[in-house]
């Protein structure tokens, strides 16, 4: 993921252990670190539902909290978009941190004038990428 690669790269410049940590987990590892006495601020990125639980939690000891909750944000292309860059922006808008940031295009809405064409794009250069382990 992304936040450990940049864990790893704090590490690497020298940033003293314990200064940026990240911990992934369930919900019940999440619950255990809002509730924390030794966390003092909270930053979540997911569904709205569990942000209102993260907040809740978070509120009774007055922490700090940062949150990116489950965007739902459309992408209208229209028939007189460059093709190319309406489905370069399509799979960045889906597929950057796979997902899981509050502006993630959820639904995408082709003029049907183009949109065999935008299917045809999109799918062949979706099998282009790759897959797994980015590093």
């Amino acid at each position: 993921s992304t936040a450990l690669w940049l864990a790893q790269c704090y590490h690497d410049a020298g940033l003293p252990e314990g200064v940026f940590q990240v911990v992934l987990g369930s919900g019940d590892v999440g619950a255990e670190l809002v509730q924390s006495n030794v966390v003092s601020k909270v930053s979540f990125t997911g569904s709205l539902e569990t942000g209102k639980k993260v907040y809740e939690m978070a509120s009774k000891d007055m922490k700090k909290v940062t949150m990116e909750l489950g965007g739902k944000s459309p992408l209208i292309i229209f028939d007189d978009a460059n093709l190319d860059n309406a489905v370069s922006g399509a799979m960045m808008a889906n597929f950057y941190s796979s997902g899981q940031v509050c502006s993630n295009g959820t639904r995408v809405f082709v003029h049907e004038s183009i949109l065999e064409d935008f299917v045809h794009v999109l799918v062949e250069r979706t099998k282009k990428l790759r897959i797994g382990d980015p590093m």
